[in-house]
């Protein structure tokens, strides 16, 4: 206890000792605070009296009282001492104000160095929370990558046969009757990943017709120039799938006598030449025989294979007969009237109006009739003249819809008219039939005369003729025939087809169809037209493709252009690591190694689960491309279910804010990045500062530069070191086309293609990204423009840049674009319109707009306020120059004329709501 006491004693004493220090201190810090403060008061008061007194030296009113007793001398000692008192004083002040003013800068000092170290510190949070996300996103691929239990698919390689086929007995033909893929073809010399290898035997090496007979000239050149820019033909017999033998269509030679010609040889197909040909196998198993008719379109000319044993040979021609067709087997094919092959744009039919001068038109003559009778008004009649007769009293009536009808033709002035013709004759010259089609909004094909027939040359021609010219077919015994390769190409979509019954309901069913189905039935048959039946090419690429399909075989890969760097071993770019400002203190996503989007993942499923779309929409079914913008996505709940390798899901799936959200991209599509693509010439410094601001932006994979200059980049120049891999890749030539060249380095589907003077925020780009995502079949970009009709001339479009809430196109100068649409630039457009482009130096944007609209019949996708960019210090742009503006309306008249108007759909017209 005592102790204690003791303790609290000295306890008490220490702090009264404290509080005596702590008073002690703070009567010294105001007694130098106010004194100081005092004196200078009062010696300024002294100062100012003192001052008085100079000034007043001889008033002694003015004098202090006490000063009146002071001698002269006292008074000067005086005034002295409080001068030097006052110097005194104020050299004190002046020194403490330095010392102030100098403890003020240091405090600011301070508090700037702790400003720049708080945002140090919040800087370096940022980073270490991107290296955080950065570490997450690779510790999740590493796990994925582990848990994956096949790997990527990539190219498809070629497992292909290595010897001739054997020499099998030939079968009965009744089994060749009854021929099916299972039971007449080889399966085991077409392997998944042969890729398809195709041989032909030349036709003058290997003539397979009877003696005056011949194989059409014009058919043997151009079948050999269509095959040779076919990528599945092969010169080694040993390695191929299927052989084609061209065996038709004959000719007769005419400087034969006839008397020298015996009857077996009337025949034109000599089955033993057939039999001999050298890898027919015995029972000609693999074999295609192509009889592609040209000149003689009548039905009434003799089946070139009939009383020939084709053996187990797939037959391709346009006549057959119900009991010869062997459905899944044989193909039907239209005759190849067009041109050997390239540009078919010159035979565009007019897209609008909808509605043409005559709502159906027919020309043909009926050379004999049908035995089958109905009867009406106690009469009988044919009812193939029934029809006639209905569809003249159709044209007679009193309603405004304009028919044509032409049931007679003219012999001076016909080219079809062969003596003996025993169906519907077609009439008028090619040049007067494809006029009328071009005003006739639906066109009446008649099925052939004769219930046994399938299909007939002149059938397939009728059609080709009304696609070829905008006109909806009508196939009157529609429920009777078939038409070239109906087990790939959605007729009905093309075509109406009407049981001969309901001619008389004919005119109404034509009335119920509204402008839009018109036009979409136009479309439909222009793409099928075009893409199947044009030309010879499309012809022989078609029939490949349909045989290559029946067996599930992929299509070759589309090829890319090499992409060939400026650089070589001798001139090796000079890197530089660049400190950019930050744009942004916030995280906008982990950086991340470059990570290619994955490719040909559906080598093999894509024809089964969208071909028809493949076929008959935006596909393209001839070629294999590394991805489509069109490739499903799974269900929400399936990257919680089953399928998460791949996804990154915001907070894990349950969302989030900011943070969250930055953390990943979400979404139901997988982990992706993106490529910045830029077209530059001779503006070196502007690319270098651009490429510079790329640095930390996340989910970038690579950046390509396209040189389009012809003089190779300076040595001098010191590229920017930005975390990824830059490429610069040389150009050919200078082309504003080679901004959407295919590349072999483009390993992403999202391409950013980039002006090398446009100015973009990160977090701009990426939004742009997130927004591309979810419409990856869209231009999704930042400078919105539009086509306005010009109201003055009331035919033409105008180039609209004007700011507007009414938008068609998305300038590609900053805009993310599939690659997918790369190639289509340069597989599916007219030459003419990259000409035209070469020839302005301008307008590549506006045509990638067309091919984007034509193809999804969809508008672009504008985001962000941004209407254009501004580059200071770039020189002149040519957008300012007026050249720029009138080139571009001339550019769209141009691909309206002969795109739009011709061919192709309007744009959609987007009303700018993101």
């Amino acid at each position: 206890m005592g102790h204690v006491n003791e303790t609290n004693r000295k306890d008490f004493v220490q702090n009264v000792k404290h509080l005596r220090l702590s008073r002690l201190i703070v009567i010294l810090s105001l007694i130098l605070f106010i004194v100081p403060l005092i004196t200078h008061y009062y010696l300024s008061s002294v100062e100012l009296s003192s001052d008085r007194i100079t000034h007043n030296a001889h008033s002694h009113v003015d004098l202090p009282e006490d000063l009146n007793f002071l001698s002269e001398t006292d008074l000067k000692s005086r005034i002295d001492e409080l001068l030097r008192i006052k110097g005194s004083v104020s050299s004190e002040l002046r020194d403490m104000e330095n010392k102030r003013q100098k403890l003020q800068q240091e405090l600011q000092q301070y508090s700037r160095q702790i400003e720049q170290l708080k945002q140090e510190l919040a800087h370096q949070q940022t980073e270490l929370d991107k290296l955080k996300i950065s570490v997450q996103q690779a510790q999740v691929a590493q796990r994925e990558a582990l848990e994956q239990n096949s790997p990527e698919l990539a190219l498809p390689k070629k497992l292909v046969a290595n010897e001739l086929p054997d020499f099998l007995p030939l079968s009965s033909k009744t089994v060749s009757k009854l021929c099916r893929l299972s039971t007449c073809f080889d399966h085991s010399r077409c392997s998944l990943t042969s890729g398809f290898p195709v041989y032909l035997y030349s036709p003058d090496q290997y003539p397979v017709m009877n003696s005056g007979w011949d194989v059409d000239g014009f058919l043997k050149t151009t079948l050999k120039q269509a095959l040779g820019y076919n990528p599945h033909l092969t010169s080694n017999p040993k390695e191929a799938c299927i052989y084609l033998v061209l065996v038709g269509e004959a000719l007769k030679d005419f400087d034969q006598p006839s008397e020298d010609i015996s009857y077996s040889e009337n025949i034109p197909l000599n089955s033993e030449a057939l039999k001999h040909l050298p890898y027919w196998g015995g029972d000609g198993r693999n074999h295609v025989l192509l009889n592609l008719a040209r000149r003689d379109l009548s039905v009434n000319s003799k089946d070139l294979f009939d009383g020939v044993d084709t053996g187990r040979a797939i037959l391709v021609q346009s006549t057959f007969t119900y009991s010869r067709f062997r459905s899944g087997f044989d193909l039907i094919v239209s005759p190849v009237i067009g041109p050997p092959g390239g540009d078919v744009w010159q035979e565009c039919a007019l897209m609008l109006p909808a509605r043409r001068k005559n709502l159906l038109s027919f020309q043909g003559e009926l050379k004999s009739a049908r035995t089958v009778q109905i009867k009406e008004n106690n009469s009988q009649y044919t009812l193939d003249n029934f029809i006639q007769k209905h569809l003249k009293e159709l044209s007679q009536t009193s309603t405004s819809d304009k028919f044509y009808f032409e049931f007679e033709c003219n012999p001076a002035v016909d080219d079809n008219m062969n003596l003996g013709l025993t169906d519907w004759a077609l009439c008028g010259t090619d040049s007067s039939r494809r006029a009328l089609l071009r005003e006739s909004t639906f066109v009446l094909v008649f099925a052939p005369v004769s219930s046994e027939l399938i299909s007939t040359s002149l059938l397939q021609a009728r059609v080709y003729e009304a696609l070829r010219s905008g006109a909806i077919p009508v196939i009157l015994g529609g429920d009777q025939i078939r038409l070239a390769y109906d087990e790939v190409i959605q007729w009905r979509r093309v075509a109406i087809f009407l049981p001969r019954a309901r001619v008389t309901e004919l005119h109404f069913l034509l009335r119920t169809f509204p402008d839009s189905d018109i036009l979409l039935m136009r479309r439909q048959g222009r793409l099928v037209w075009e893409r199947y039946l044009a030309s010879v090419q499309s012809t022989i690429d078609t029939i490949i493709a349909v045989i290559r399909d029946r067996l599930n075989i992929p299509p070759l890969p589309v090829e890319s252009f090499p992409a060939l760097s400026v650089f070589n071993e001798t001139f090796q770019p000079i890197r530089t690591v660049v400190n950019v400002e930050e744009e942004q203190d916030e995280s906008l996503g982990p950086l991340e190694p470059p990570y290619n989007s994955p490719a040909f993942k559906r080598n093999f499923s894509l024809m089964l689960t969208q071909g028809y779309e493949i076929w008959n929409d935006w596909g393209d079914p001839f070629h294999l491309y590394p991805s489509l913008p069109k490739d499903p996505m799974l269900p929400s709940d399936a990257k919680f279910m089953g399928s998460e390798r791949g996804f990154r899901p915001i907070g894990l799936g349950q969302g989030g804010a900011g943070k969250e959200f930055s953390e990943a991209l979400g979404g139901n599509y997988p982990r992706e990045q993106f490529t910045i693509l830029l077209l530059t010439y001779e503006r070196d410094q502007v690319l270098l500062d651009s490429i510079a601001r790329l640095r930390g932006l996340p989910y970038l994979n690579s950046v390509l530069v396209v040189w389009n200059s012809p003089k190779p980049p300076s040595p001098e120049l010191r590229w920017p070191d930005i975390g990824v891999p830059v490429h610069v890749i040389k150009a050919a030539r200078n082309s504003l086309n080679n901004r959407f060249l295919p590349l072999e380095n483009l390993n992403t589907e999202a391409i950013l293609s980039v002006d090398d003077d446009a100015h973009l925020r990160h977090d701009e780009i990426l939004f742009g990204f997130r927004v591309w995502r979810e419409y990856r079949d869209r231009i999704v970009g930042f400078p919105g423009r539009y086509h306005a009709w010009d109201i003055n001339t009331g035919n033409s479009w105008l180039y609209n840049s004007n700011y507007s809430c009414e938008l068609s196109m998305v300038l590609t100068g900053a805009a993310f674009v599939h690659r997918h649409y790369f190639y289509l630039y340069w597989k599916m457009l007219p030459q003419a319109i990259r000409d035209k482009v070469d020839e302005y130096m301008n307008c590549e944007d506006i045509a990638m707009n067309f091919l984007v609209s034509h193809v999804t019949r969809q508008p672009p996708v504008k985001v962000t306020s941004r209407w254009t960019f501004r580059c200071p210090g770039c020189p002149q742009s040519l957008s300012e120059d007026d050249t720029h503006f009138r080139e571009r309306h001339k550019c769209i008249n141009f691909f309206s004329t002969f795109l739009l108007f011709n061919c192709w759909r309007f744009f959609q017209v987007l009303y700018a709501s993101k």
